[in-house]
């Protein structure tokens, strides 16, 4: 896994972050790695790493917006040892979980190209199968629900994406979609704490049943 540090499979985003290591020399600037228990049995897949969050921390939603909510959530619900998420380095556990991006790699504008998502796939097809104890895949936002169809070796049309949806995937795995906890949708009410902590509730009952 650690070599996937030194990807540059995609030219556009290897180039990016040679330029963003220019600007910001104490950035991670490369590859951001999963994080958290390798025998969980939560996996949460974002889109990318964010430009001054995951892309400068090197850990995924850490130290940017839509982490905020997330960490908080994965906290209450007894995912993560405590609710804020700053930097790589401060003590946080994730409890039964593991984070993890469709593309591991910052894009300019935060909008990875439909060849790049599918470069990188092999990367998250290789993280569930290694993944014996996985049994709840947590989607966030349409990018990341057709990146785990694509590792998962289904078909685009086999399960349609909506906030809240339940989806069975093969091995007995289950599939839930959640709107990605961005600025964008938090700050608009797109995606409120309520509707996010109902999503987990989800996740719980799965996890119990």
């Amino acid at each position: 896994m650690d070599s996937l540090l030194d990807c540059t499979d995609c030219p556009r985003l290897a180039g990016f972050l040679a330029e963003v290591r220019v600007a910001h020399p104490d950035y991670h600037a490369r590859p951001v790695l999963p994080f958290g228990d390798p025998r969980a049995r939560l996996l949460v897949v974002g889109l990318a790493p964010g430009m001054h969050g995951a892309n400068r921390s090197g850990r995924p939603f850490t130290g940017d917006y839509a982490g905020i909510l997330l960490y908080e959530t994965l906290h209450v619900f007894g995912f993560a040892s405590r609710p804020q998420s700053v930097a790589a380095g401060d003590g946080l556990e994730l409890i039964d979980c593991r984070i993890s991006n469709a593309v591991k790699c910052l894009p300019p504008q935060n909008k990875p190209e439909p060849s790049e998502i599918r470069t990188c796939n092999p990367h998250l097809s290789a993280e569930l199968s290694r993944a014996a104890e996985l049994r709840v895949i947590l989607a966030l936002g349409l990018v990341a629900h057709k990146a785990v169809l694509m590792a998962a070796g289904l078909k685009q049309s086999a399960c349609t994406f909506a906030h809240g949806a339940r989806h069975e995937l093969p091995g007995g795995r289950v599939l839930i979609d959640s709107y990605h906890c961005s600025r964008y949708n938090t700050q608009t009410r797109r995606l409120t704490s309520a509707d996010f902590q109902d999503v987990f509730r989800q996740i719980r009952t799965e996890l119990d049943a």
